[in-house]
């Protein structure tokens, strides 16, 4: 995790204060379990609950001789409890504590996705509202195409994003179950009870049947779920980036008093928020192989996962946090410039029409090899600047001879592209 690109509410996620935390509360309620299945002596859980404490310095020194993290933990707690402390841990395996904790960061790390996907709704929501009838030129290849609004752009980005945060309530779902089940898994040492009391009270559910771990094609699904909301951030990005360009500028990034883009030029507005989520879209996505490949464990268990999601875990989920807050920032006070848009729009003379003029000509029963040839021909005019595309429509004979001026003007009214927007809307935002 890097400072710069982190929110402190879900770095605390992952502090070890938290981790220690989630571990201890993991014990002592299997403790009550156990207690009060009379497994246990009465008063065990109340002793613990009372004194137990850890420090994660001295976590640390006893790890460094003992070489084992939870063993240390325990040792550290007992130091706290005192008698009581030998009936935490009762045929437990390490990865009970490990797996069930990260289980509980995670679905907390899920939540705080979850809050800043839902700020990005509503402020690709409000611009695609705003912005709803302001034609802009549609590009495929780079390439001008027909019309589209800037809303329609945003209503895209909004639909893509609603799936992004479906697929994430899923993920969350699949990934919050909760494994204290024994050293490989067969409850041989521990009551299933006990399980599913510190299951519910942690707000999970029992792994259906584990191992020593819980099953890590759960985990590879979540850290892909992040990878794809990455992309999609990615995409987004790009697309302002483009819109930013000089030769293009339809929107820009939010540029403010005193802001400096460049330590040479100073008449420099780049687009550096974009491009930074760019690069943290790259690094959300870097945790998916990994994460797939920590699915082939040995038999068991072994532990070549362990060292990937200390990594990632934090990583992913902190990155991300921050790249969702810093695309909401960004839609939220995005410059948007309708006239440069129609300017823009105008550059290639009308162009933008030409599959009218094709359909047309189709109805007036020209073959559309021949349609397509007459509209081309015209059209490779405007396209090297020699002229308006209509201008040159109605002084082909071959096109005179089927559509009249009249008819030729009506195929270039903007309204015929912009029908269907409310269309789409209803379907995109009902």
């Amino acid at each position: 995790m890097i400072e710069r690109y982190s929110r402190p509410e879900m770095v605390a996620i992952w502090s070890p204060e938290s981790k220690f935390s989630i571990w201890l509360e993991i014990e002592t309620l299997a403790a009550e379990a156990m207690e009060g299945f009379g497994q246990i002596p009465a008063g065990t859980s109340a002793a613990v609950r009372e004194r137990a404490q850890f420090d994660v310095e001295r976590i640390n020194e006893i790890e460094r001789e003992v070489k084992h993290d939870v063993i240390a933990f325990l040792t550290n707690v007992a130091e706290y409890v005192g008698e009581e402390a030998r009936y935490l841990h009762k045929g437990l395996t390490s990865s009970d504590v490990l797996d069930t904790c990260l289980a509980v960061q995670l679905s907390r790390a899920s939540d705080l996705l979850l809050t800043g996907l839902d700020r990005v709704l509503t402020a690709l929501k409000t611009r695609a509202e705003e912005h709803k009838l302001s034609p802009t030129i549609g590009r495929s290849h780079g390439i001008h195409a027909e019309p589209v609004t800037f809303g329609l752009k945003l209503a895209g980005y909004y639909a893509e994003f609603k799936r992004c945060r479906a697929r994430l309530v899923a993920a969350r779902e699949e990934i919050a179950t909760c494994a204290l089940s024994g050293a490989v898994g067969t409850f041989a040492n521990i009551d299933p009870r006990i399980e599913a009391h510190v299951a519910k009270a942690l707000g999970l559910v029992p792994e259906p049947i584990s191992t020593q771990i819980i099953p890590r094609d759960r985990h590879a699904m979540f850290f892909s779920t992040l990878g794809v909301i990455a992309s999609s951030i990615e995409r987004l990005a790009t697309e302002v980036r483009h819109l930013q360009r000089t030769e293009v500028l339809e929107a820009e990034e939010f540029f403010s008093a005193g802001q400096k883009g460049s330590s040479a030029m100073p008449h420099k507005r780049n687009p550096v928020l974009t491009e930074n989520l760019t690069g943290l879209a790259r690094l959300v996505r870097s945790s998916v192989t990994p994460a797939l490949e920590n699915v082939a464990l040995w038999h068991e268990r072994d532990i070549s996962h362990s060292s990937v999601e200390r990594g990632i875990g934090p990583d992913a989920t902190v990155h991300l946090d921050f790249a969702l807050h810093r695309l909401a920032g960004v839609i939220e006070q995005l410059l948007v410039y309708p006239e440069n848009m129609q300017a823009n729009m105008d550059k290639l003379g009308g162009l933008h029409n030409s599959q009218r003029v094709l359909l047309a000509l189709v109805e007036k029963e020209v073959s559309r090899e021949d349609a397509y040839r007459l509209v081309q021909r015209n059209a490779m005019r405007t396209w090297a600047g020699e002229g308006a595309f209509l201008d040159f429509l109605k002084q082909d004979e071959d096109v005179k001879a089927r559509l009249t001026d009249a008819e030729l003007e009506a195929l270039f009214d903007m309204e015929y592209h912009l029908a269907q927007v409310d269309y789409i809307y209803a379907r995109v935002f009902s």
